[in-house]
């Protein structure tokens, strides 16, 4: 019976816990489609009622009486007993099986499938959400998410502020939740703009990247293998992790990322060739404080080929990572994905100023990190001098 009433827009109970799956599995849409024999549109529409998210699985509390009691109580009733005599046998009370009689028809009208499939039907009613019953908290969290803050950063946020104040906690999950699926109408809709993948449902995080870094061979380059040991640990600042990001019309932003504290800085470059990319590298980096010019680290693009001038321009030793392997960069990688929430895939990035993305960059650094514990890097860098100084 309950299979029945779950089935929905042509999937069969069964092949809605395989789409799930799948799903979580991080297949895509197509995929997915070839397996339960299904246009790929219907998948997403699917999902899409749900924002990605699995919906919890139903099941009876132990308290409501279950299809079988249903069909005591209606043999009981055709045996010509009392309620309370059904009710005797079964260990219920009385005004249980009394107000169940009742709201079915009665006795001359009970039938035990019809109640049982009404009484899981009604069972359906929607559950208020955490950030329904608290204003407060559900403003704070809209505060948050419009300043471009993650889900994830919003809850280690309020832990951090509202320790003892259990009311103003919040899971990363729920706020997800209450962003993607819009039929709890707590949080509005627009806010998901802020995400930083701006998508409208979850994605899996074991979907595999489709994307592909190019590589270029550079002449008299030093492998990561030889960077100091200290490098690794983070326990010294001033130790830099580098790369491009991409947009239309050939157009590029260079980024740094310190590893220790995560800070961020984002360097205006003319071009993705080696002279305007080091020059404009040696212009910002040389703004830099003495004890924050240590090393950086870098793929293997050919936009460093003239890695010996930046160098001998911030005594910075360039380090390279191994061939298609960017998780040797990976806070870099990370920072990456994070400013794509401001300079979407196709978006020209020759028109902002140096100025604009120091901007940029200050919006990222104010933001609390999950791996800072939750401190901004701001806080962390002004932390690491406090301790040094």
């Amino acid at each position: 019976m309950s299979q029945q009433v779950l089935k929905t827009r042509g999937l069969t109970y069964q092949q809605k816990q395989e789409l799930w799956a799948r799903w979580k599995k991080g297949q895509s849409l197509s995929e997915i489609g070839r397996a339960l024999g299904k246009h790929a549109g219907s998948i997403t529409g699917m999902l899409a009622i749900h924002g990605g998210i699995a919906p919890l699985r139903r099941s009876r509390s132990a308290r409501v009486l279950s299809s079988s009691e249903r069909e005591e109580i209606s043999r009981g009733i055709s045996a010509g007993l009392t309620l309370t005599q059904i009710a005797d046998s079964m260990g219920r009370s009385a005004s249980t099986i009394s107000r169940e009689v009742s709201r079915n028809g009665g006795r001359s009208r009970y039938r035990a499938n019809v109640a049982d499939r009404r009484a899981w039907t009604q069972s359906r009613r929607p559950k208020k959400c955490l950030l329904a019953l608290n204003e407060p908290l559900r403003a704070a969290v809209a505060e948050k998410l419009s300043l471009d803050w993650s889900p994830e950063q919003v809850a280690g946020w309020l832990k951090r502020q509202f320790p003892d104040d259990k009311s103003m906690h919040v899971s990363h999950e729920t706020i997800y939740r209450s962003l993607f699926i819009q039929a709890r109408g707590v949080l509005k809709k627009e806010l998901i703009k802020h995400l930083r993948s701006r998508r409208g449902m979850r994605r899996s995080r074991h979907r595999s990247s489709e994307e592909a870094e190019s590589r270029t061979s550079i002449t008299d380059l030093v492998s990561i293998r030889a960077r100091p040991k200290e490098v690794e640990g983070r326990a010294v600042p001033g130790h830099w992790e580098g790369d491009l990001i991409s947009g239309s019309k050939n157009s590029h932003i260079a980024t740094l990322v310190e590893r220790q504290s995560r800070f961020t800085m984002l360097v205006h470059v003319g071009g993705k060739d080696t002279e305007s990319v080091v020059s404009a590298l040696c212009r910002e980096v040389g703004q830099l404080p003495e004890e924050l010019k240590r090393t950086l680290t870098w793929d293997r693009g050919g936009e460093l080929g003239n890695h010996r001038k930046f160098t001998l321009a911030t005594d910075m030793q360039v380090y390279f990572c191994d061939p298609q392997s960017p998780w040797q960069r990976g806070s870099n990688e990370n920072t990456n994905r994070l400013l794509r929430q401001y300079f979407p895939k196709k978006t020209d990035l020759s028109g902002y100023s140096q100025k604009q993305l120091n901007e940029f960059a200050r919006k990222l650094n104010e933001r609390p990190r999950k791996t800072l514990d939750y401190l901004t890097p701001v806080e962390k860098l002004q932390s690491i001098f406090a301790l040094t100084g």
